[in-house]
């Protein structure tokens, strides 16, 4: 078993409020025996135009604090921040292990350009797919946005991910919460991997609609075991890697996939009625 805590937290512009909070749940996380924290996307700062002001190196000053504290509690942590990019920044995971060290950062492929947002205007994309291995487990790493390409997900557990971590700043809107919620599932029933996902908490002094909750684990049959619902909160899971090989000896459907097929589909002929 990999104890791992959601960490669902409201995120403020400043990023000196939001390294507080990560040391009080990385405190919450140690104190309940977890192995590793994850904590949603953009922990350095809220989403605006202030993310190129406060967008900083991988050694810079956030996530060395980061770093000292995961040291501190013997705890690893998955974490999204902002690093600078030529004018744009870069929308990046981090993953650390329990000694602080820089394991992984994957910087987000698939920019929110959609329901009237523009992401790519400040945030330059990134071009590969990560897996970290921590804990015991391989992480593939997936930010937001990223969770509704199911082909992503698939190109990660091909690199051997054995778990998906999804960090979120899901905005709000119509069906949007419910999107999140199904896509999660999705991705944990199609590829019977497990899902750890993790947004942001509703933050009341914001007023840019970022971050409805609903941080969960999804085992790899699609079942929900933990549902954070709205409110800020730590709450410590359970994975049991062995789960994952009873689930695929009884869905073995990745081993039934037909890539020489797939690949054809692009020359395909189109049928006409």
């Amino acid at each position: 078993m990999t104890r791992i805590a959601l960490c669902q937290i409201p995120v403020s512009t400043d990023p000196k409020v939001n390294l507080e909070r990560v040391r009080d749940a990385l405190g919450r996380a140690a104190s309940r025996g977890a192995a590793v924290a994850v904590f949603p996307e953009a922990t350095l700062t809220r989403f605006g135009k202030g993310v190129a002001d406060a967008a900083e190196p991988l050694d810079g000053p956030f996530l060395t604090a980061v770093a000292d504290a995961a040291r501190t509690h013997e705890v690893a942590v998955v974490l999204g921040t902002f690093e600078p990019a030529d004018g744009r920044v870069y929308n990046t995971a981090v993953v650390l292990d329990r000694r602080g060290k820089l394991v992984a950062a994957y910087r987000k492929i698939h920019l929110f350009d959609s329901f009237g947002a523009r992401e790519s205007d400040l945030v330059a994309p990134g071009d590969t797919p990560v897996v970290a291995e921590l804990a015991g487990l391989r992480l593939g790493l997936v930010t937001c946005y990223d969770v509704r390409f199911p082909e992503l997900a698939r190109a990660l557990v091909d690199q051997g991910a054995d778990t998906f971590v999804v960090i979120a700043a899901w905005g709000t809107g119509p069906m949007k919460e419910e999107h999140w919620a199904t896509l999660v599932k999705a991705r944990a029933i199609e590829n019977t991997t497990w899902t750890v996902a993790v947004g942001q908490a509703p933050n009341p002094e914001a007023a840019d609609g970022f971050g409805v909750g609903r941080s969960m684990l999804v085992d790899p049959l699609g079942v929900v075991r933990a549902d954070l619902g709205p409110a800020a909160c730590v709450q410590v899971v359970e994975i049991d890697p062995a789960e994952t090989d009873r689930v695929r000896a009884t869905v073995p459907s990745l081993t039934h996939r037909r890539p020489d097929i797939y690949r054809a589909v692009p020359n395909a002929e189109v049928g006409r009625s």
